[in-house]
């Protein structure tokens, strides 16, 4: 049974691409500590989606964050650049890449994102969210 108290982690990434392994591979632990393993799958798709993200199109580090709270699930990936991502499209299906946030798109019960003020390297938080039941 997950849990009823709210919580959060953040993991704060290099700009790496091993960083989408270990954000998975930490976001599983997680959630399966705090009894949510029936979202593990889903949620590891959506952070790996939203990590590639940060890390293939910035120059900075990067951000996974994840929150638990009234039963739902939101994982966010923070990066240094404030442009908005690029916007789902269906011609993406076909494409090599592009696909990441038609995936989020397809996958959570929410999605978002918005820039963090103004200044450099504030950059911008992409999230997604899943509920619980």
């Amino acid at each position: 049974m997950p849990e009823s108290e709210p919580w959060e982690y953040s993991l704060y990434i290099p700009n790496d691409p091993r960083a989408v392994t270990v954000s998975r591979r930490t976001l599983r632990l997680i959630l399966t500590m705090h009894g949510l393993i029936r979202l593990v799958d889903v949620a590891e798709l959506l952070a790996a989606e939203l990590v590639s993200n940060a890390v293939r199109h910035t120059k900075g580090p990067a951000a996974l964050r994840v929150r638990w709270s009234v039963g739902v699930l939101r994982i966010g990936a923070w990066d240094t650049a404030p442009e908005p991502p690029d916007p789902p499209s269906a011609n993406a299906e076909d494409a090599e890449e592009g696909r990441g946030l038609l995936l989020v798109r397809a996958c959570a019960d929410e999605w978002g994102w918005h820039a963090l003020g103004s200044g450099a390297n504030r950059g911008k938080y992409v999230w997604c969210e899943l509920a619980a039941a």
